[in-house]
């Protein structure tokens, strides 16, 4: 049941601020954009009170960790956004364009490789919100996870991050002891003795770097920090696994140039109301990998950006 006096033309104006309408109503759910899935007490605080002045009371979590205020009428949502402007908080998140990052805890997890806060919150600042007036074919999903646990499911995430550790294995220093703290250590068993010698098998090893400092010899005493890339990742009425990229990038430039490419190639060849995985079948993943391998697009940006492209708009669910 649609909404019973609003316009459809005011339900979208405000859908494009973060106001959903509340189904055979005419309120609505404002969307708060928490950055990276974490905001502080006071900010908490903030929006119990907005969500009592001026919604129903309840506030709801969405499952891309975003924050959502019911009930709130139509005639309130300013006043609720300038609100909760007072503790730096803003709605939004809808529509074909980048949609607000999700990252799982990061080092506050035992098993965290990268500070997932910090990185995502810069992925916010550049693309959610640099990126903001940029019009893709679809909404454009980025999910930060700390391990290859994969926690936050980013390969379900258009371009998917995972922190990597990848071991220094010194074979030299291996003493092939009959009971091997590495192989014993390793969740995977990518690691294992044969032949009286260590050997990790690098297609079947998935960096979690649990194996690190676990030698009495040394033989693995620390590991590269990486960050695995995956792109064309999906969740919803159609499921794609997203593609890792051949190539495990070792610093966070890298991997803002990745997001980057990725995103101006898919304003460029998606066609309106396609995803990134429908793109990257319909080109081929071998090519569109070459390119995001390439600085090509990056030396095209401003006439990607500047292109009349997908002024429809593709999001529809």
């Amino acid at each position: 049941m649609a909404s019973l006096t609003i316009s459809p033309e005011d339900q979208k104006k405000v859908k494009a601020l973060g106001f959903l309408a509340n189904k055979g109503t005419d309120n609505f759910s404002g969307r708060i954009i928490t950055v990276n899935g974490k905001i502080t007490a006071a900010q908490n605080k903030c929006l119990s009170e907005a969500a009592e002045l001026f919604g129903n009371g309840i506030v709801t979590f969405t499952s891309r960790l975003t924050i959502e205020c019911q009930g709130i009428p139509y005639d309130k949502i300013e006043d609720f956004r300038a609100y909760i402007a007072k503790e730096g908080l803003e709605t939004g998140g809808t529509g074909s364009k980048v949609r607000p990052v999700v990252a799982c805890k990061g080092t506050t997890c035992q098993y965290g490789l990268i500070d997932t806060f910090d990185l995502s919150e810069k992925i916010h600042e550049i693309f959610f919100k640099g990126y903001s007036d940029v019009k893709l074919p679809h909404k454009f999903k980025i999910g930060v996870g700390g391990c290859p646990n994969n926690c936050m499911k980013p390969s379900l995430n258009d371009l998917g991050i995972v922190g990597q550790r990848i071991p220094n294995y010194d074979q030299e220093l291996c003493n092939g002891c009959r009971v091997c703290s590495v192989e014993n250590t390793c969740p995977i068993h990518a690691a294992k003795v044969i032949d009286g010698i260590l050997e990790i098998d690098k297609e079947q090893c998935n960096n979690c770097g649990r194996c690190i400092d676990k030698c009495h010899f040394d033989a693995i005493p620390d590991g590269q920090t990486g960050y695995r890339v995956f792109i064309g990742g999906r969740w919803g009425k159609l499921v794609n696994h997203g593609i890792p990229l051949n190539k495990i990038f070792t610093t966070e430039e890298e991997v803002m140039d990745i997001i980057e490419k990725t995103i101006l190639l898919f304003r460029e060849q998606g066609i309106t109301g396609e995803r990134l995985s429908e793109t990257i079948e319909r080109i081929g993943f071998e090519d569109v990998e070459a390119q995001l391998l390439s600085d090509e697009i990056l030396d095209r940006k401003e006439e990607i950006l500047n292109s009349e492209l997908h002024l429809v708009g593709g999001a529809t669910c």
